[in-house]
């Protein structure tokens, strides 16, 4: 395996020698939204690998591809391990109109400061925090909008990311639970939900491809059937074809 922390900088554009403080990680998650986009491609082309570090490293790193939850996060726990912080991996449950039925199948990462907790995300599609958000329910605001944490034990966990987008959300609305007594222990796990999100018929991403990242001012997002850009709180959508989804793939997204 290369350098993957080398290669991770490359791919958000930090240098090699800046060395990494819990302070600069506003920065890091904001890079990483935008350079790394949330994507199912490889789940719709039936194009899969076990999910370890190594095939997380090429994927992310090597061919220069973006992935869903457990695929980022994975990419961004091992670089974080790697520049010295106190991480770990825990699953959660999805809260969409309901909570999601196919179980803990998101993924996030749990970080240790100075004593506090603080989650991080750079696998929930368009609703990244870009900041670590505390797990003591002090909202953190980013470009992207307010996020908190309140502490609630339910059968899906002992924590809830709540969320406010920037532009989209009057009022703060669920994210996701997720557990903290239940840490992943071993990246194999992840086997587990790639395996619910590539085969349940419940899964929402194992139908059509998308594909979405942050951009200075809003996000994109490209599916089979259409193309919609938010910037500065306006939204256009474009309805298109097979080509047109090819041309704007590369286009905005180099595959």
């Amino acid at each position: 395996m290369g350098d993957l922390n080398a290669l991770f900088r490359k791919r958000i554009g930090i240098r090699e020698d800046e060395k990494l403080t819990f302070e600069g990680l506003d920065d890091i998650l904001e890079k990483t939204g935008k350079k790394i986009p949330f994507e199912n491609l490889s789940i719709i082309a039936a194009n899969l690998t076990d999910i370890n570090k190594e095939n997380i490293f090429n994927k992310i790193l090597v061919r220069n591809e973006g992935g869903v939850c457990y695929e980022l996060n994975a990419a961004l726990y091992f670089f974080l391990e790697e520049n010295g912080f106190e991480v770990t991996l825990v699953r959660g449950v999805i809260y969409n109109q309901g909570w999601m039925t196919i179980g803990r199948t998101h993924v996030a990462i749990l970080l240790k400061h100075e004593g506090r907790t603080y989650l991080v995300d750079t696998g929930f599609g368009g609703n990244l925090p870009l900041k670590p958000v505390p797990l003591n329910g002090e909202t953190v605001t980013s470009q992207n909008g307010e996020f908190r944490i309140t502490r609630e034990s339910t059968e899906h966990g002992n924590y809830i990311l709540e969320l406010k987008l920037k532009y989209k959300d009057p009022d703060w609305k669920i994210g996701y639970a997720f557990d903290t007594s239940k840490p992943v222990g071993n990246i194999a796990e992840l086997n587990e939900v790639q395996t619910i999100i590539k085969e349940n018929p419940q899964s929402p991403f194992n139908k059509h491809p998308l594909i979405t990242c942050l951009t200075g001012n809003g996000n994109i997002t490209l599916t089979d059937t259409s193309f919609t850009r938010w910037a500065d709180g306006k939204v256009t959508k474009e309805d298109i074809d097979g080509k047109r989804f090819k041309e704007l793939l590369k286009r905005h997204f180099d595959r």
